[in-house]
């Protein structure tokens, strides 16, 4: 489990990595507690995903109808005077 001093750990040497950089052992910690954090992340969405349900089954494809092309005919009407 992630508790609040593993985060502040990971944040207090990303910050120092950006600043100042990182000894051996502390970019050591750094890949562990990453490893760490990431292992329970990805358990997370793998639990979260294999709780969902489906409710409606999928629907199978309704078989293909012949279509009816309709064609549109443009009619020049002339205005006529009587």
């Amino acid at each position: 489990m992630i508790t609040k001093e593993m985060l502040d750990r990971i944040n207090e040497l990303a910050r120092k990595k950006r600043t100042i950089g990182l000894t051996e052992s502390e970019t050591l910690e750094q890949k562990k507690l990453y490893d760490i954090y990431l292992a329970e992340i990805r358990g997370q969405v793998t639990n979260l995903l294999e709780s969902i349900e489906v409710v409606d089954p999928p629907k199978p494809n309704p078989p293909k109808q012949n279509k009816k092309i309709l064609t549109q005919k443009t009619i020049n009407l002339k205005r006529m005077i009587h």
